[in-house]
Protein backbone atom coordinates (compact mmCIF):
# COMPACT_ATOMS: atom_id res chain seq x y z
CA UNK A 1 0.00 0.00 0.00
CA UNK A 2 2.78 2.43 0.96
CA UNK A 3 4.67 1.60 -2.23
CA UNK A 4 1.57 2.31 -4.33
CA UNK A 5 1.09 5.65 -2.59
CA UNK A 6 4.69 6.70 -3.02
CA UNK A 7 4.62 5.69 -6.69
CA UNK A 8 1.80 8.17 -7.27
CA UNK A 9 2.67 10.72 -4.58
CA UNK A 10 6.19 11.63 -5.70
CA UNK A 11 5.25 12.66 -9.28
CA UNK A 12 2.05 14.30 -7.99
CA UNK A 13 4.01 16.43 -5.51
CA UNK A 14 6.48 17.41 -8.22
CA UNK A 15 3.54 18.22 -10.51
CA UNK A 16 1.84 20.37 -7.90
CA UNK A 17 4.95 22.21 -6.80
CA UNK A 18 5.50 23.52 -10.32
CA UNK A 19 2.39 25.69 -9.84
CA UNK A 20 3.45 27.69 -6.75
CA UNK A 21 6.99 27.90 -8.12
CA UNK A 22 5.58 29.80 -11.10
CA UNK A 23 3.69 32.05 -8.70
CA UNK A 24 6.90 32.61 -6.73
CA UNK A 25 8.78 33.60 -9.88
CA UNK A 26 5.99 35.99 -10.88
CA UNK A 27 5.96 37.57 -7.42
CA UNK A 28 9.74 37.80 -7.41
CA UNK A 29 9.65 39.60 -10.76
CA UNK A 30 7.13 42.10 -9.35
CA UNK A 31 8.91 42.28 -5.99
CA UNK A 32 12.06 43.62 -7.61
CA UNK A 33 10.42 46.37 -9.65
CA UNK A 34 10.98 48.86 -6.83
CA UNK A 35 7.42 49.39 -5.55
CA UNK A 36 5.38 47.12 -3.24
CA UNK A 37 2.24 48.08 -5.17
CA UNK A 38 3.28 45.62 -7.89
CA UNK A 39 3.22 42.79 -5.33
CA UNK A 40 -0.25 43.79 -4.14
CA UNK A 41 -1.56 44.19 -7.69
CA UNK A 42 -0.31 40.79 -8.84
CA UNK A 43 -1.55 39.12 -5.65
CA UNK A 44 -5.05 40.54 -6.05
CA UNK A 45 -5.14 39.85 -9.79
CA UNK A 46 -4.14 36.23 -9.24
CA UNK A 47 -6.74 35.99 -6.45
CA UNK A 48 -9.40 36.99 -8.96
CA UNK A 49 -8.32 34.32 -11.43
CA UNK A 50 -8.10 31.73 -8.68
CA UNK A 51 -11.71 32.58 -7.90
CA UNK A 52 -12.68 32.40 -11.59
CA UNK A 53 -10.81 29.21 -12.47
CA UNK A 54 -10.79 27.18 -9.30
CA UNK A 55 -14.50 27.75 -8.80
CA UNK A 56 -14.69 25.25 -11.63
CA UNK A 57 -12.01 22.98 -10.21
CA UNK A 58 -14.90 20.59 -9.58
CA UNK A 59 -14.44 19.52 -13.21
CA UNK A 60 -11.02 18.13 -12.28
CA UNK A 61 -12.18 16.61 -8.98
CA UNK A 62 -15.39 15.12 -10.30
CA UNK A 63 -13.60 13.60 -13.28
CA UNK A 64 -10.87 12.08 -11.09
CA UNK A 65 -13.26 10.45 -8.63
CA UNK A 66 -15.58 8.92 -11.22
CA UNK A 67 -12.79 7.81 -13.57
CA UNK A 68 -10.86 6.26 -10.66
CA UNK A 69 -13.88 4.22 -9.60
CA UNK A 70 -14.39 2.97 -13.15
CA UNK A 71 -10.67 2.16 -13.26
CA UNK A 72 -11.08 0.10 -10.06
CA UNK A 73 -13.87 -1.90 -11.72
CA UNK A 74 -11.83 -2.33 -14.94
CA UNK A 75 -14.66 -0.49 -16.70
CA UNK A 76 -13.65 1.43 -19.82
CA UNK A 77 -17.13 2.75 -20.58
CA UNK A 78 -16.60 6.08 -18.82
CA UNK A 79 -15.05 7.90 -21.75
CA UNK A 80 -18.16 10.07 -21.87
CA UNK A 81 -16.97 11.71 -18.62
CA UNK A 82 -14.09 13.33 -20.47
CA UNK A 83 -16.34 14.60 -23.24
CA UNK A 84 -18.83 15.98 -20.72
CA UNK A 85 -16.13 17.78 -18.80
CA UNK A 86 -14.55 19.30 -21.92
CA UNK A 87 -17.89 20.53 -23.24
CA UNK A 88 -18.66 22.26 -19.95
CA UNK A 89 -15.11 23.64 -19.65
CA UNK A 90 -15.15 25.24 -23.10
CA UNK A 91 -18.63 26.67 -22.51
CA UNK A 92 -17.55 28.21 -19.19
CA UNK A 93 -14.33 29.58 -20.68
CA UNK A 94 -16.10 31.29 -23.57
CA UNK A 95 -18.68 32.71 -21.13
CA UNK A 96 -15.89 34.38 -19.18
CA UNK A 97 -14.61 36.00 -22.37
CA UNK A 98 -18.07 37.40 -23.05
CA UNK A 99 -18.50 38.65 -19.47
CA UNK A 100 -14.96 39.93 -18.91
CA UNK A 101 -15.83 43.63 -18.54
CA UNK A 102 -18.60 43.14 -15.93
CA UNK A 103 -16.35 40.75 -13.99
CA UNK A 104 -13.48 43.22 -13.80
CA UNK A 105 -15.81 46.09 -12.90
CA UNK A 106 -17.48 44.11 -10.10
CA UNK A 107 -14.12 43.04 -8.69
CA UNK A 108 -12.92 46.64 -8.69
CA UNK A 109 -16.03 47.67 -6.74
CA UNK A 110 -15.50 44.96 -4.13
CA UNK A 111 -11.88 45.75 -3.22
CA UNK A 112 -10.72 48.91 -1.51
CA UNK A 113 -7.37 49.82 -3.09
CA UNK A 114 -5.69 52.73 -4.87
CA UNK A 115 -6.34 53.68 -8.49
CA UNK A 116 -2.77 52.78 -9.37
CA UNK A 117 -3.19 49.18 -8.19
CA UNK A 118 -6.62 48.98 -9.84
CA UNK A 119 -5.04 49.93 -13.14
CA UNK A 120 -2.30 47.32 -12.78
CA UNK A 121 -4.91 44.64 -12.02
CA UNK A 122 -6.84 45.67 -15.14
CA UNK A 123 -3.71 45.38 -17.29
CA UNK A 124 -3.09 41.83 -16.06
CA UNK A 125 -6.75 40.83 -16.36
CA UNK A 126 -7.19 42.09 -19.92
CA UNK A 127 -4.53 39.65 -21.12
CA UNK A 128 -4.94 36.60 -18.94
CA UNK A 129 -8.73 36.29 -19.29
CA UNK A 130 -8.20 34.94 -22.83
CA UNK A 131 -6.59 31.84 -21.31
CA UNK A 132 -9.91 30.85 -19.66
CA UNK A 133 -11.07 28.19 -22.17
CA UNK A 134 -7.65 26.50 -22.17
CA UNK A 135 -7.10 26.69 -18.39
CA UNK A 136 -10.47 25.17 -17.47
CA UNK A 137 -10.22 22.43 -20.12
CA UNK A 138 -6.80 21.42 -18.78
CA UNK A 139 -8.52 20.80 -15.42
CA UNK A 140 -10.60 18.06 -17.03
CA UNK A 141 -7.60 16.47 -18.73
CA UNK A 142 -5.67 16.49 -15.45
CA UNK A 143 -8.63 14.86 -13.71
CA UNK A 144 -8.68 12.08 -16.28
CA UNK A 145 -4.91 11.49 -15.99
CA UNK A 146 -5.12 11.27 -12.20
CA UNK A 147 -8.16 8.99 -12.35
CA UNK A 148 -6.36 6.40 -14.51
CA UNK A 149 -3.23 6.81 -12.34
CA UNK A 150 -1.11 8.39 -15.09
CA UNK A 151 0.65 10.67 -12.65
CA UNK A 152 3.80 10.82 -14.78
CA UNK A 153 1.83 12.14 -17.75
CA UNK A 154 0.24 14.73 -15.46
CA UNK A 155 3.75 15.70 -14.34
CA UNK A 156 4.91 16.11 -17.94
CA UNK A 157 1.87 18.29 -18.71
CA UNK A 158 2.48 20.48 -15.64
CA UNK A 159 6.20 20.84 -16.34
CA UNK A 160 5.58 21.92 -19.94
CA UNK A 161 2.95 24.48 -18.92
CA UNK A 162 4.90 25.95 -16.05
CA UNK A 163 8.37 25.94 -17.61
CA UNK A 164 6.97 27.79 -20.63
CA UNK A 165 5.18 30.14 -18.24
CA UNK A 166 8.31 30.95 -16.24
CA UNK A 167 10.58 31.40 -19.25
CA UNK A 168 8.16 33.64 -21.14
CA UNK A 169 7.15 35.69 -18.09
CA UNK A 170 10.80 36.30 -17.22
CA UNK A 171 11.59 37.30 -20.80
CA UNK A 172 8.60 39.63 -21.15
CA UNK A 173 9.28 41.37 -17.82
CA UNK A 174 13.09 41.55 -17.77
CA UNK A 175 14.00 41.86 -21.45
CA UNK A 176 10.93 43.51 -22.96
CA UNK A 177 9.93 45.55 -19.88
CA UNK A 178 6.23 44.68 -20.21
CA UNK A 179 5.77 44.84 -16.44
CA UNK A 180 2.73 43.06 -15.02
CA UNK A 181 1.36 42.48 -18.54
CA UNK A 182 4.45 40.37 -19.31
CA UNK A 183 3.52 37.91 -16.57
CA UNK A 184 0.00 37.64 -17.97
CA UNK A 185 1.22 37.07 -21.54
CA UNK A 186 3.53 34.28 -20.39
CA UNK A 187 0.63 32.56 -18.62
CA UNK A 188 -1.69 32.96 -21.61
CA UNK A 189 0.69 31.31 -24.07
CA UNK A 190 1.64 28.54 -21.64
CA UNK A 191 -1.98 27.53 -21.04
CA UNK A 192 -2.73 27.02 -24.74
CA UNK A 193 0.47 25.04 -25.22
CA UNK A 194 -0.63 22.87 -22.28
CA UNK A 195 -4.04 22.37 -23.87
CA UNK A 196 -2.44 21.08 -27.06
CA UNK A 197 -0.29 18.65 -25.07
CA UNK A 198 -3.35 17.43 -23.15
CA UNK A 199 -5.30 16.82 -26.37
CA UNK A 200 -2.33 14.83 -27.65
CA UNK A 201 -2.49 12.61 -24.54
CA UNK A 202 -6.21 12.00 -25.14
CA UNK A 203 -5.64 11.16 -28.79
CA UNK A 204 -2.78 8.81 -27.91
CA UNK A 205 -4.97 6.92 -25.41
CA UNK A 206 -8.27 6.79 -27.29
CA UNK A 207 -7.47 7.89 -30.85
CA UNK A 208 -10.77 9.32 -32.10
CA UNK A 209 -13.01 7.35 -29.72
CA UNK A 210 -13.06 10.20 -27.20
CA UNK A 211 -14.20 12.62 -29.89
CA UNK A 212 -17.05 10.28 -30.84
CA UNK A 213 -18.16 10.36 -27.20
CA UNK A 214 -19.28 13.95 -27.71
CA UNK A 215 -21.99 12.75 -30.08
CA UNK A 216 -23.11 10.07 -27.61
CA UNK A 217 -23.59 12.43 -24.66
CA UNK A 218 -25.42 14.95 -26.82
CA UNK A 219 -27.94 12.27 -27.76
CA UNK A 220 -28.30 10.54 -24.36
CA UNK A 221 -29.30 12.75 -21.44
CA UNK A 222 -28.94 10.01 -18.79
CA UNK A 223 -25.15 10.39 -18.91
CA UNK A 224 -25.53 13.81 -17.30
CA UNK A 225 -27.53 12.98 -14.15
CA UNK A 226 -24.76 11.63 -11.90
CA UNK A 227 -22.24 14.01 -13.44
CA UNK A 228 -24.34 17.06 -12.55
CA UNK A 229 -25.23 15.82 -9.05
CA UNK A 230 -21.64 15.17 -8.02
CA UNK A 231 -20.24 18.28 -9.64
CA UNK A 232 -22.91 20.62 -8.25
CA UNK A 233 -21.93 19.58 -4.70
CA UNK A 234 -18.25 20.02 -5.54
CA UNK A 235 -19.01 23.41 -7.09
CA UNK A 236 -20.62 24.66 -3.86
CA UNK A 237 -17.75 23.17 -1.83
CA UNK A 238 -15.17 24.88 -4.04
CA UNK A 239 -16.98 28.21 -3.96
CA UNK A 240 -16.91 28.16 -0.14
CA UNK A 241 -13.20 27.40 -0.11
CA UNK A 242 -12.41 30.05 -2.70
CA UNK A 243 -14.60 32.61 -0.98
CA UNK A 244 -12.72 32.08 2.27
CA UNK A 245 -9.25 32.22 0.72
CA UNK A 246 -10.08 35.16 -1.56
CA UNK A 247 -11.82 37.05 1.25
CA UNK A 248 -8.74 36.49 3.42
CA UNK A 249 -6.39 37.55 0.65
CA UNK A 250 -8.31 40.71 -0.22
CA UNK A 251 -8.75 41.79 3.42
CA UNK A 252 -5.12 41.02 4.18
CA UNK A 253 -4.04 43.12 1.19
CA UNK A 254 -6.27 46.08 2.03
CA UNK A 255 -4.19 46.89 5.11
CA UNK A 256 -1.31 49.39 5.03
CA UNK A 257 0.65 48.71 1.83
CA UNK A 258 3.74 47.11 3.44
CA UNK A 259 1.64 44.90 5.73
CA UNK A 260 -0.63 44.00 2.82
CA UNK A 261 2.34 43.03 0.67
CA UNK A 262 3.79 41.02 3.58
CA UNK A 263 0.54 39.07 3.97
CA UNK A 264 0.48 38.24 0.25
CA UNK A 265 4.07 37.00 0.40
CA UNK A 266 3.26 34.84 3.42
CA UNK A 267 0.30 33.36 1.58
CA UNK A 268 2.81 31.97 -0.90
CA UNK A 269 4.13 29.78 1.93
CA UNK A 270 0.58 28.48 2.43
CA UNK A 271 0.28 27.86 -1.30
CA UNK A 272 3.56 25.92 -1.41
CA UNK A 273 2.52 23.66 1.48
CA UNK A 274 -0.99 23.20 0.07
CA UNK A 275 0.25 22.13 -3.35
CA UNK A 276 2.89 19.86 -1.82
CA UNK A 277 0.46 18.03 0.48
CA UNK A 278 -2.12 17.96 -2.31
CA UNK A 279 0.30 15.72 -4.21
CA UNK A 280 -0.47 13.10 -1.59
CA UNK A 281 -4.16 14.03 -1.69
CA UNK A 282 -4.22 13.45 -5.45
CA UNK A 283 -2.71 10.00 -4.91
CA UNK A 284 -5.41 9.40 -2.28
CA UNK A 285 -8.06 10.34 -4.85
CA UNK A 286 -6.79 7.74 -7.32
CA UNK A 287 -6.21 4.93 -4.83
CA UNK A 288 -9.29 5.43 -2.64
CA UNK A 289 -11.42 5.79 -5.77
CA UNK A 290 -10.00 2.55 -7.13
CA UNK A 291 -10.81 0.58 -3.95
CA UNK A 292 -14.17 2.27 -3.50
CA UNK A 293 -15.07 1.42 -7.08
CA UNK A 294 -14.07 -2.22 -6.60
CA UNK A 295 -16.03 -2.42 -3.30
CA UNK A 296 -12.94 -3.37 -1.26
CA UNK A 297 -13.58 -1.80 2.17
CA UNK A 298 -10.56 -3.39 3.84
CA UNK A 299 -8.12 -2.05 1.26
CA UNK A 300 -9.91 1.33 1.32
CA UNK A 301 -9.33 1.67 5.07
CA UNK A 302 -5.69 0.62 4.67
CA UNK A 303 -5.24 3.24 1.95
CA UNK A 304 -6.71 5.93 4.23
CA UNK A 305 -4.32 5.01 7.06
CA UNK A 306 -1.37 5.08 4.66
CA UNK A 307 -2.48 8.44 3.27
CA UNK A 308 -2.52 10.06 6.72
CA UNK A 309 0.77 8.54 7.85
CA UNK A 310 2.62 9.64 4.71
CA UNK A 311 0.79 12.96 4.48
CA UNK A 312 1.46 14.03 8.06
CA UNK A 313 5.10 13.04 7.64
CA UNK A 314 5.37 15.23 4.53
CA UNK A 315 3.68 18.15 6.32
CA UNK A 316 6.17 18.00 9.19
CA UNK A 317 9.05 18.12 6.71
CA UNK A 318 7.52 21.14 4.96
CA UNK A 319 7.14 22.94 8.30
CA UNK A 320 10.80 22.26 9.07
CA UNK A 321 11.82 23.66 5.67
CA UNK A 322 9.81 26.83 6.35
CA UNK A 323 11.38 27.20 9.79
CA UNK A 324 14.94 26.90 8.44
CA UNK A 325 14.63 28.73 5.11
CA UNK A 326 11.88 31.32 5.71
CA UNK A 327 14.29 34.28 5.71
CA UNK A 328 15.89 33.13 2.47
CA UNK A 329 12.49 32.64 0.81
CA UNK A 330 11.37 36.14 1.77
CA UNK A 331 14.60 37.70 0.52
CA UNK A 332 14.22 35.87 -2.80
CA UNK A 333 10.71 37.26 -3.21
CA UNK A 334 11.40 40.92 -2.54
CA UNK A 335 14.10 43.44 -1.70
CA UNK A 336 11.66 45.72 0.14
CA UNK A 337 13.03 45.80 3.71
CA UNK A 338 9.86 47.14 5.33
CA UNK A 339 7.79 44.39 3.73
CA UNK A 340 10.22 41.73 4.97
CA UNK A 341 10.17 43.14 8.52
CA UNK A 342 6.37 43.02 8.57
CA UNK A 343 6.31 39.47 7.19
CA UNK A 344 8.69 38.16 9.87
CA UNK A 345 6.21 39.12 12.60
CA UNK A 346 3.71 36.58 11.29
CA UNK A 347 6.02 33.75 10.20
CA UNK A 348 4.87 31.38 13.03
CA UNK A 349 1.44 31.11 11.37
CA UNK A 350 2.88 29.83 8.10
CA UNK A 351 5.42 27.57 9.80
CA UNK A 352 2.69 25.61 11.63
CA UNK A 353 0.30 25.75 8.66
CA UNK A 354 1.45 22.57 6.82
CA UNK A 355 0.80 20.35 9.85
CA UNK A 356 -2.43 22.13 10.83
CA UNK A 357 -3.87 22.06 7.30
CA UNK A 358 -2.76 18.53 6.36
CA UNK A 359 -5.78 16.69 7.78
CA UNK A 360 -8.25 18.71 5.69
CA UNK A 361 -6.20 18.33 2.50
CA UNK A 362 -5.84 14.56 2.88
CA UNK A 363 -9.53 14.06 3.64
CA UNK A 364 -10.33 16.13 0.54
CA UNK A 365 -8.48 13.60 -1.62
CA UNK A 366 -10.21 10.64 -0.01
CA UNK A 367 -13.68 12.18 -0.24
CA UNK A 368 -13.13 13.13 -3.89
CA UNK A 369 -11.96 9.63 -4.78
CA UNK A 370 -15.04 8.13 -3.11
CA UNK A 371 -17.30 10.80 -4.68
CA UNK A 372 -18.61 11.75 -1.23
CA UNK A 373 -19.40 15.19 -2.58
CA UNK A 374 -22.38 15.96 -0.35
CA UNK A 375 -20.35 15.57 2.85
CA UNK A 376 -17.55 17.72 1.43
CA UNK A 377 -20.08 20.42 0.61
CA UNK A 378 -21.45 20.52 4.16
CA UNK A 379 -18.01 20.51 5.77
CA UNK A 380 -17.10 23.65 3.80
CA UNK A 381 -20.41 25.41 4.36
CA UNK A 382 -20.16 24.92 8.12
CA UNK A 383 -16.47 25.87 8.27
CA UNK A 384 -16.99 29.00 6.18
CA UNK A 385 -20.22 30.38 7.62
CA UNK A 386 -19.99 29.23 11.25
CA UNK A 387 -16.24 29.23 11.86
CA UNK A 388 -14.22 31.45 9.53
CA UNK A 389 -16.43 34.52 9.18
CA UNK A 390 -17.34 34.83 12.89
CA UNK A 391 -13.70 34.24 13.90
CA UNK A 392 -12.42 36.72 11.32
CA UNK A 393 -14.57 39.58 12.63
CA UNK A 394 -14.12 38.64 16.29
CA UNK A 395 -10.39 37.96 16.40
CA UNK A 396 -9.50 40.43 13.64
CA UNK A 397 -10.92 43.28 15.70
CA UNK A 398 -9.24 42.08 18.88
CA UNK A 399 -5.82 40.88 17.67
CA UNK A 400 -5.41 42.71 14.37
CA UNK A 401 -3.44 40.86 11.70
CA UNK A 402 -2.70 37.98 14.07
CA UNK A 403 -6.46 37.56 14.49
CA UNK A 404 -6.90 37.30 10.72
CA UNK A 405 -4.35 34.48 10.53
CA UNK A 406 -5.96 32.77 13.54
CA UNK A 407 -9.33 32.77 11.75
CA UNK A 408 -7.81 31.09 8.69
CA UNK A 409 -6.11 28.48 10.89
CA UNK A 410 -9.35 27.65 12.73
CA UNK A 411 -11.14 27.34 9.38
CA UNK A 412 -8.68 24.64 8.27
CA UNK A 413 -8.89 22.82 11.60
CA UNK A 414 -12.68 22.84 11.39
CA UNK A 415 -12.65 21.33 7.89
CA UNK A 416 -10.48 18.42 8.96
CA UNK A 417 -12.49 17.78 12.12
CA UNK A 418 -15.88 17.76 10.37
CA UNK A 419 -14.65 15.44 7.62
CA UNK A 420 -13.23 13.07 10.26
CA UNK A 421 -16.66 12.94 11.90
CA UNK A 422 -18.53 12.39 8.61
CA UNK A 423 -16.31 9.65 7.15
CA UNK A 424 -18.37 6.74 8.48
CA UNK A 425 -21.64 8.03 7.10
CA UNK A 426 -20.21 9.58 3.96
CA UNK A 427 -17.90 6.78 2.83
CA UNK A 428 -17.97 3.53 4.82
CA UNK A 429 -21.75 3.21 5.10
CA UNK A 430 -22.28 4.16 1.45
CA UNK A 431 -19.85 1.50 0.31
CA UNK A 432 -21.60 -1.11 2.50
CA UNK A 433 -24.99 -0.19 1.03
CA UNK A 434 -23.60 -0.33 -2.50
CA UNK A 435 -22.16 -3.81 -1.91
CA UNK A 436 -25.47 -5.05 -0.43
CA UNK A 437 -27.39 -3.81 -3.45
Amino acid sequence: MYKAFLKLTVPNILTNLTVPLVSLVDLALMGHLGNPSYIVALGLAVALFNLIYWAFGFLRMGTTGQVAQLYGRNDTSGIHLIAQGILIAVTIGVSFLILQRPILYLYGELINISDQIQQQIGTYFDVRIYAAPASITVFVINGWLLGIQRSRSALVLAIIINVVNVVLSYAFVRFFAFGIAGVAIGTLIAQYIGLLVGIFFLWKEYKWTWAAAFLIILRKGEHWQQFIQINSDLFIRTLCLLFTLTFFKVKAAELEVNLGAANLLLLEFITISAYGIDGLAFAAESISGKYYGSGNLTSLKKSIRAAFQIGLGISVLVSMVFFVFSDWILLSLTNQELVILEAKKYLPWVIIAPVVHAVAFIWDGIYIGCTASKQMKWSLLISTLLVFLPCYYLFGNVFGNHGIWLALTLFMVSRGLIQSILVKKGIYNRLHVAKMS
